[in-house]
Formats: C-alpha cells, structure tokens, sequence
C-alpha cells in the first residue's frame, strides 16, 4: 500500500509538472510572436509534450485557453480584486477595486495586451477565454454600480445601468493600458486617477 501511494504521488506530481509545462509554454508563445496565431503544435513543441497530450490534460482547445486564462488572473492578484468586492462601504469598494485590477494587469502586461487584442479580433481563440472573463467584470460591474446606489452615492438622475457602462469603460484594460503606457502614469498613479474621475463621474 505504501508503494502505491508512493507511485500514485509521483504521478500525480509529473502530471502537474506536464501543466504547468504547457501552460508556461502558452505565455511564452504569446509573448515571442504576438502577432501569430497561438498554435497548439507550437505550444506542445515548447512545453516538449505530445499535442494529444494537451487534449489530456486540458480536455480541449477551449479548456487549455480557460486554464491559462484562470491562471494568470489568479497569480497577478484575482484574490485582491475579490476582497475589494467585499468592503463594507461601496465607495471604498469602488478605488480599492481599481487599484487591484490596475495592478492586476501591470503584472503581466505584454500578455494581457495581447489576450485582449486577441478577444476583439479572433474571439473564437484565446479571445473566448478573455471574452468569460470580460462577462464577469460586466457583473461586477453592475453589481458596484448597484452598491453604490443602494447607500444613496450615485448622483441625481444617474441609472445603476448607465452608472454600470461609465464604470465598464473606467476598470477596463484599455483605460489602465493608455494611463499607464500612453501618459506614462506609474501603476498607482493610473489607479488613483481612474478612481478619481470614477467618483467624479458617478458620486455625489
């Protein structure tokens, strides 16, 4: 019994050492050939496993993609992001949300300038995973928008719905990317300005 559960670790180690292969694989082919199509033949040739094998472990194409996707979000600060949602007042929610999703992306820049790019003009590659992520940021979106109305924050005449698109187009990528590389803005600087001009545009 020893012996087999000795066996049973070793392999469940080497099978997360094959995952963890490929998915490394997937972030260095989108970081040295943007531009390119993210083969899987490539991708399996990087990571030095069969293509079969990444049908192995991830199910499918789709699979892989998710699995990446879920990763990176996870490893640059999902969890930060997550605990903002859960401050007690919604305006604290509001910067502290920005904050983390700003840094959130820095972490990995070049790969999550090229996700997005990749959910606009080929959504049925790697975009469809970036495009679930995107869905969830659009609930959230409405549910801050929500919060802050509910403790009486939103301005007169302002909608939860038209409130949820301003801070849509505020917490995205695009508007951290263009602070930060466009103004050249340091992370915390384009967090705090975004925030500003969130509070200013939806806040009493």
């Amino acid at each position: 019994m020893g012996t087999r559960k000795y066996d049973q670790r070793l392999r469940a180690e080497a099978a997360l050492q094959t995952r963890t292969r490929i998915l490394e694989a997937v972030e260095q082919r989108l970081r040295t050939a943007p531009a390119e199509p993210l083969a899987l033949d490539k991708v399996a040739e990087i990571a030095g496993v069969a293509r079969s094998t990444i049908y192995t472990v991830f199910g499918s194409r789709a699979g892989l993609f998710d699995a990446f996707t879920d990763e990176l979000w996870q490893r640059n600060g999902l969890g930060d992001l997550t605990a903002a949602v859960r401050a007690p007042d919604a305006r604290a929610h509001l910067r502290d949300g920005i904050r983390a999703a700003c840094r959130m992306f820095a972490g990995e820049l070049p790969v999550y300038r090229v996700l997005f790019s990749m959910a606009r003009l080929d959504p049925d590659s790697m975009g469809g995973a970036v495009a679930a992520k995107e869905r969830d940021r659009s609930g959230g979106m409405t549910h801050l928008a929500r919060r802050l109305d509910d403790q009486g924050a939103l301005r007169p005449g302002l909608s939860v719905e038209h409130a949820a698109d301003i801070l849509w187009v505020l917490c995205s990528f695009e508007a951290f990317d263009l602070l930060h590389t466009g103004r050249g803005m340091d992370v915390d600087e384009a967090a705090a300005s975004l925030a500003d001009t969130a509070e200013q545009a939806l806040c009493r």
